[in-house]
């Protein structure tokens, strides 16, 4: 392994990056630059500075990724209406693209020559991370220190703090979970969840009620679709990233989008993990609404016979990879009709669609799908010919005497 002169550490001022800090400047004797990115994960990101100026970080970027997040990650991917093994909509998985992204382009402002991360060896985001750093910039060096120093508690990492006078919030005992959060969703694992028989605490969840508390009286918003994309609510042109900082408000506030699975890693074992993601669910529902009208038969089921090798790419961290590029240009091409409004109700969890409608690409035909008299716009007479057809290779087999 090559000296490291100066690294790149995403950082987010809690306990393990600070201690980071510290053990890169000690075990590499290098310098270290810190990048902390603001994704929506609800908490302030400045405070990240004092902490790493305190520890001798010379160079600090904090940026403000919010709408860049949402308008060139998540929404792309819920053009595809991506589900990881049918639940999981990928909360985690999406953030990581965009930081790693942004540890290679400040490694080459700062001329530094490895990036850090704080993921451990047991997680899919060290292999999210450093598959993205390596793809868009093949000779960079990673350093990840829970796979290299042996300070494996949080009473360890106290004793390194006490040890090398680092400043962190002291609590009594373990923080009951791990949690990770950006604008789509909130994560949690660890503790009590790591017994997939015990049920989550109710006091556990932060971004919404639960649905048994939520209002007796739904809530009815339109959503306006442009090429596949949120616009407005309720009329109202919104940014991306206010998109969902609005459906997560009023998802949160129906008792929407929680939920616990037990999910495949992508390094081998089977991990519980709860999730709140209101916003997410309710674009989920509302882009299949909008979709179902506008999009071709045949393309609506290629795009979800694709779909779950997409996710899969997501999920195992291959986002900056041909072959996601390849499927997401599909992807983008089947949106350019996909345009209109969408009415949802919101209520007790649930997210019910009670209309759709696309003035102009709509293929949704009253005439033709009507119970009533259409004039002749359908011959019921065809289908006799039509079934036939389709049933000669059954017949032809039943013949043989090929019994099912």
């Amino acid at each position: 392994m090559s000296k490291v002169n100066k690294v790149v550490l995403a950082y987010s001022g809690g306990l393990d990056t600070s201690v980071i800090v510290k053990w890169l400047m000690e075990t590499y004797n290098c310098e270290v630059v810190t990048f902390t990115a603001d994704l929506g994960q609800g908490e302030e990101v400045e405070p990240a500075r004092a902490k790493a100026e305190a520890l001798g970080v010379k160079q600090i970027f904090i940026e403000d990724l919010r709408e860049e997040f949402v308008r060139d990650y998540v929404f792309p991917m819920f053009r595809a209406n991506t589900i990881y093994e049918g639940e999981y909509l990928l909360g985690t998985s999406i953030a990581r693209p965009l930081i790693a992204r942004r540890l290679i382009e400040i490694a080459n402002e700062t001329d530094a020559d490895a990036i850090s991360h704080g993921a451990t060896g047991k997680g899919n985001d060290q292999v999210r991370f450093e598959l993205g750093g390596y793809a868009l910039k093949p000779g960079v060096q990673v350093i990840a220190p829970w796979r290299e120093w042996d300070l494996n508690s949080r009473e360890s990492l106290l004793a390194y703090c006490d040890k090398h006078g680092i400043e962190v919030e002291k609590k009594k005992g373990k923080s009951p979970y791990s949690m990770d959060a950006n604008l789509l969703h909130i994560s949690y694992e660890g503790d009590i969840l790591e017994d997939p028989w015990a049920e989550a605490e109710e006091d556990m969840w932060r971004w919404s009620v639960s649905p048994e508390n939520a209002p007796d009286k739904a809530t009815y918003i339109d959503l306006t679709y442009e090429n596949g994309d949120i616009v407005a609510i309720d009329d109202e042109r919104l940014k991306p990233h206010e998109v969902l900082l609005k459906l997560n408000e009023l998802g949160g506030a129906n008792g929407i989008g929680r939920l616990d699975i037990v999910e495949n890693r992508f390094v081998g074992m089977k991990s519980r993990g709860c999730y709140e993601t209101p916003g997410g669910t309710i674009m989920m529902k509302a882009h299949r609404a909008i979709e179902s009208i506008t999009l071709d038969r045949e393309v609506a089921h290629l795009k979800d016979s694709l779909m779950p090798k997409y996710a899969e790419l997501i999920y195992n961290g291959f986002w900056w990879s041909p072959e996601r590029e390849a499927l997401q240009g599909l992807i983008d091409d089947t949106q350019k009709y996909v345009n209109g409004k969408v009415r949802l109700k919101l209520y007790k969890g649930n997210v019910i669609v009670a209309g759709r409608m696309s003035e102009n690409d709509s293929l949704f035909d009253e005439k033709i799908a009507t119970f009533e008299e259409d004039q002749g716009a359908y011959d019921q007479k065809d289908a006799a010919g039509f079934i036939k057809l389709n049933a000669l290779r059954l017949r032809i087999a039943a013949e043989k005497g090929r019994l099912l």
